[in-house]
This record gives C-alpha cells, sequence and structure tokens, in this order.
C-alpha cells in the first residue's frame, strides 16, 4: 500500500476519521476569516454564523454561497485574509469574460500546494525516477506551477518548457526521454500530430508512459484515443484557481477521481435551489477550503456538474470520490427542449471512425431559438477518399443517437480548424 499511496495515514483515513477532521477544520475556518477579512464578517454577521454554530459538518449549510461574481468585486485583494507581506506568490484566471479572480498564497499555501499535487501526480503513478514535459502555460495560470511543484516534491525531472512551439517540444520530448506529459487532452493530440508531421510514430519513437491532463473538459472517448494515439495512460486532474489551482481531485490507477478532503471540503447542491443533493446524485459541485491562508473560500459555487460518492476504492484510499465533470452549468444549452452538452456531442463523434479529434461545435441563436451544427475534420486518408456526404450522415447519426436531436455536419478539410496550446476552443457563439 505504501508504494501506492503518498500519504496513507490520509488517504487511508475511514470516513469518520475524516468527517471529524473536515469538521475540526470547519470551525477553525470560519473563526479565521471572521476575525481576519471584512467581507466575510459582514456575510456571516447577517447569517447569523459563528463557529458555534458549526456542530456537525451539515451546518456547513448555514453559511451563505461565494461565487465568481463576488471573487471579481473584490478584485484584487479584498478577500485576502493575512497580510500582504505575508504573500509569496499570486495566480490568476485568464478573466476573459471580466476581471480576472486572484489567487494570492503563502508560504504555507504553497507548501499545502506542493503536498495535494504530490499526493495527485503519486496516485497517478509519477515516481522520482520519471521525466515530466511540463506543457501547460507558465503565466498566471495556475496549472504548470501546479504540476512542476507536486513534481518537485516527488523528486522527478521537470522539463518546464511551458505550451506552444510544439514542433520542439517534439524534439524535446524524444531527446530528454520524456516519460510523462502534463497540458490539455487537446494540445496532447496536436502533438501527436505534429509529431507524426515530423515523420515520428508516437507510439514507438518516445519514452511516454503517463499523460495528466485537465483545464478543459473531455470525453472518455476522447481519453482513449489520447491513449491509443501515444500508448500511454491518461489520468485527469480538476482543479480551481479559486480554490488552489490543480490539486483538488485527482485520478488513481483505477480511474477514480479522489477529492483531497481534508483540505478542500465537497458538497453538490442543487443548480437552481442551492439545496444540499445527497451522496449518488448529480449536481453543481461546491467546494470550502478548509486549510488554505491567504485566500480562504467558504462554499465556492463552482458551476461544475458532478456527482459525489462516498466509497473506498479498490486502490485503498477513503477518500470520497466524484465522477468526472458532465458539463457546467452555463455551457449548458437548451436546444429544441433538450438538453445538450458539449461533451455528448465530443462523445458521439469520437464514435465514427474516420473523424479526427478537431471539432467545433457553432451555436447560433435568432430571437429565443438556439440551433447548433458541427464542423468537424475527417482523417488525411478518408478525406482522399471523397463521399464526403457519407461522413457527414453517420456523424449526425451518432450525435442523434445520444440527443435524440438532428444537428447537422459539416466535413471541413482536414487541418483547417484552429490548433490550441491551451485549452480548446469547442463551442463558437455567432
Amino acid at each position: 500500500m505504501a508504494e501506492n499511496v503518498w500519504d496513507s495515514k490520509i488517504e487511508c483515513m475511514p470516513l469518520k476519521e475524516l468527517k471529524d477532521l473536515q469538521l475540526k477544520r470547519l470551525k477553525k475556518m470560519v473563526d479565521y476569516v471572521f476575525r481576519n477579512n471584512r467581507f466575510y464578517r459582514d456575510r456571516l454577521k447577517e447569517a447569523k454564523i459563528s463557529s458555534d454554530n458549526i456542530r456537525s459538518l451539515k451546518d456547513i449549510e448555514k453559511i451563505p454561497f461565494i461565487t465568481k461574481q463576488d471573487l471579481r468585486g473584490f478584485y484584487p485583494f479584498g478577500l485576502v485574509c493575512t497580510e500582504i507581506d505575508d504573500i509569496v506568490e499570486v495566480h490568476a484566471s485568464s478573466g476573459t469574460t471580466g476581471k480576472p479572480v486572484v489567487g494570492p498564497y503563502t508560504k504555507n499555501d504553497v507548501e499545502l500546494w506542493a503536498e495535494v499535487m504530490a499526493r495527485s501526480l503519486w496516485a497517478n503513478g509519477l515516481r522520482k525516477h520519471d521525466i515530466m514535459q511540463n506543457a501547460y502555460g507558465y503565466g498566471l495560470f495556475t496549472g504548470a506551477h501546479g504540476f512542476e511543484k507536486g513534481a518537485q516534491k516527488i523528486g522527478a525531472v521537470v522539463i518546464t518548457i511551458s505550451s506552444g512551439n510544439t514542433k520542439r517540444q517534439i524534439t524535446i520530448m524524444k531527446d530528454f526521454g520524456t516519460t510523462a506529459l502534463v497540458c490539455t487532452p487537446s494540445y496532447s493530440m496536436y502533438m501527436a500530430e505534429t509529431a507524426e508531421f515530423m515523420g515520428l510514430n508516437p507510439l514507438k519513437d518516445f519514452n511516454l508512459k503517463i499523460g495528466c491532463f485537465g483545464a478543459e473538459a473531455w470525453s472518455e472517448e476522447m481519453r482513449s484515443n489520447v491513449e491509443k494515439r501515444w500508448g500511454i495512460i491518461a489520468h485527469e486532474h480538476y482543479g480551481l484557481t479559486e480554490i488552489i489551482g490543480p490539486g483538488i481531485v485527482s485520478e488513481c490507477k483505477y480511474k477514480k477521481l479522489h477529492i483531497n478532503a481534508d483540505h478542500f471540503l465537497p458538497e453538490v447542491i442543487n443548480p437552481d435551489t442551492g439545496e444540499t443533493l445527497s451522496p449518488g446524485e448529480e449536481g453543481e459541485l461546491v467546494f470550502t477550503t478548509l486549510t488554505k491562508e491567504a485566500f480562504p473560500a467558504l462554499r465556492f459555487r463552482t458551476r461544475d456538474l458532478a456527482i459525489y460518492y462516498e466509497e473506498e476504492c479498490e486502490c485503498g484510499r477513503t477518500l470520497p470520490i466524484q465522477s468526472r465533470i458532465k458539463g457546467r452549468s452555463d455551457d449548458m444549452m437548451k436546444v429544441k427542449g433538450v438538453i445538450v452538452f458539449p461533451s455528448q456531442i465530443e462523445s458521439a463523434l469520437m464514435q465514427v471512425k474516420d473523424l479526427s479529434d478537431n471539432y467545433q461545435i457553432i451555436k447560433t441563436k435568432k430571437g429565443e431559438i438556439t440551433s447548433l451544427s458541427v464542423e468537424v475534420e475527417p482523417t488525411e486518408n478518408r478525406w482522399k477518399e471523397g463521399r464526403i456526404e457519407e461522413l457527414e450522415k453517420q456523424a449526425e447519426e451518432e450525435i442523434f443517437t445520444i440527443l435524440n436531436l438532428h444537428i447537422p455536419v459539416k466535413i471541413l478539410e482536414p487541418k483547417s480548424i484552429p490548433r490550441s496550446i491551451g485549452k480548446a476552443v469547442r463551442v463558437l457563439d455567432r
């Protein structure tokens, strides 16, 4: 067991002991934010909540939610609970739809981040002898930095190459003997495509064994394609700038997503009513940080839809499990009365043998009516064969099988859809 688990004391802790620890830390956190931040103090006073009111974990429901809009409203440091002098590192979200969410870290926060990332990467199979190519973009985004900290704590070699310059990525991967690749899943497929363009075989000319992917939604069918293309085991990571970055949730060797719930208390709620749901019910994920210093979050609404489970895993971990993210509540589209998530369309497209992994969903709205269409590339060989209408019809039938909805599909020439070195843009609003 010790070989498979980074910290068996925590990761294999009986559930009752874990919940006792969560309750102790939650009470402490409520006291902490009340003393150190005016916004939280006002919120808690208004709700008539103090740590004395928190007698069980269910009492967390008395605490108001916090949203991304709240965080942006206090940009940049309005929710910090320490002195500015205690902050040693700052990250931020992209801010593409408004002010970015700023994530400050104390020295203890940085150490916590390295610890949960080491725990996560160890569960993926990363070890000291590995060479990890970090192809997430370095900058304010948390991704690259979290993976670097965790891998270095394990003792693995980190190639700090960042994203982009894809031909150089491939050369470095081959020359350095990279064994683990971390990036977005869509970029890993673009890298495989580039390797083939350079005359290399992703299955034979590299030493890759592990892929650690996150930062964008991807279907099981996409995971299967990544694994087949590179000959690796592909693991998912889930994180949020608002909570800590990557390191909140990651997979064990059985591909179960374990929540580091000793530091991040999970809930699942009805996204419409805010009502707390029971384990096994699908709803919106909510997280509370239990040990963060600079930038704690009480009941942060993620808008991500998933299911929470409390069951022991085959790997021996007792940390609670969440399902893969079905989608974001704000990514959900209603077309002719049918609820549609981009991941469902991706799943359908991946069923069609002669389609590539490059696609875009085109969303158009006329008045109150939303309609969708799909643009997708075929493989090079299939494009040369012609009879493209047959392939379009096949793709439309697969989508209909999943959604019971007719969505037109247009086949485009290979390499005509823009590639992404970061998060792939899957939905275009026209």
